[in-house]
């Protein structure tokens, strides 16, 4: 066993450490079994995005030519057009032929292939969504480490206190307290900030680049604000349930500084839990924020989700879903296969 020092020595069930032969055999098997249930998983999504959206209240045709005068023959042409005159079965059978090809079919109101909208939108969300979990993430990891070993002081009480109410706020509640006060400017306080949108238009080479970033500050606030609890409240309670290890009161009496023994030994045995946590706030990035996105008016996927709503626009609401819920699955998938790294006890 390794000097304790060192870290705590990974065991097996029966108590000795696992060998090199049965690590090698089992981890395959582990990643197989990971691939084929992402693999099902995948399939689920398809089905749920197909049938899920058809029982939605309203008629797409109807929706689209609203306000328009149209004869019953029009609205018959346009169901064929669509293929919405077909039979369910066939409908279905259709858009899982075309999905698995990668073809998520074409935008009613837009007129446009599904594909070619969702890769316009993509970068504005990954670079809304994506800053605010790197910082949401990294606040919550530094926060939950700092409350755990101070368990019960002040400092923790207030920082679990504020990550708790923080948590309970609407996304979008916040997101338009925001613009109120930071925006409108409310008493003392002028408007600093764009309401909403990600560019003025009137600036370019690093000038595009600061008139974006003020553009992302109020909508990055209100991601931050309400996701960093979660990270903050599942490192907390890890690290609370390490830090009576046998492995830390060896490493302490041995005369290693308190800082050596949080960050060398009792951190990393915490992360497992944590590391789910920052991958499926990484499956979010592709998801982004419908709620903050529609409040500050982003032009990224979860504005253009909520737009395919307000029609239902099947073929884009479909399409969304499969990359929402396929960019969770691949985010678990990839933390899975990272758990036999981190603790080789994970696989066997």
């Amino acid at each position: 066993m390794r000097d304790a020092v060192d870290g705590p020595v990974k065991t097996g069930p029966s108590g000795s450490a696992p060998t090199t032969s049965g690590t090698r055999t089992a981890y395959p098997l582990y990643v197989a079994g990971k691939l084929g249930g992402a693999a099902v998983s995948l399939l689920a999504v398809l089905v749920t995005s197909f049938f899920l959206f058809r029982i939605i209240p309203g008629d797409p045709v109807k929706a689209m030519t609203h306000g328009v005068p149209t004869s019953a023959e029009q609205l018959a042409t346009l169901r064929k057009q669509f293929g919405l005159d077909l039979p369910l079965w066939q409908q279905f059978t259709d858009y899982c032929g075309r999905a698995l090809t990668g073809d998520l079919g074409t935008s009613y109101q837009f007129h446009a292939p599904v594909g070619e909208l969702i890769a316009e939108k993509l970068p504005a969300t990954l670079l809304l969504t994506g800053t605010a979990v790197l910082i949401y993430s990294a606040l919550g990891l530094w926060l939950g480490t700092r409350s755990a070993w101070r368990n019960g002081s002040l400092s923790d009480r207030v920082n679990t206190g504020v990550a708790l109410t923080l948590w309970s706020v609407p996304s979008f509640w916040l997101g338009l307290l925001l613009i109120i006060v930071f925006s409108v400017g409310i008493g003392p306080v002028p408007g600093m900030f764009p309401t909403g949108g990600m560019e003025s238009g009137d600036s370019s080479g690093f000038g595009y680049v600061l008139d974006v970033a003020h553009h992302m500050v109020l909508p990055v606030a209100t991601l931050v604000a309400v996701g960093y609890a979660q990270t903050l409240l599942v490192m907390r309670s890890s690290l609370l349930d390490e830090m009576g290890g046998d492995y830390l009161t060896t490493a302490r009496a041995k005369g290693l500084r308190d800082d050596l023994v949080r960050r060398r030994h009792a951190v990393p045995n915490a992360l497992l839990p944590t590391v789910t946590m920052v991958f499926i706030n990484l499956g979010h990035v592709a998801a982004g924020s419908i709620l903050v996105e529609t409040v500050f008016s982003w032009p990224g996927l979860g504005g253009l989700f909520y737009q395919a709503l307000s029609v239902p626009d099947l073929p884009l609401v479909q399409g969304l879903f499969v990359v929402f819920a396929g960019a969770m699955i691949l985010m678990n998938l990839l933390a899975d296969l990272l758990y036999p790294l981190l603790d080789p006890r994970v696989g066997r």
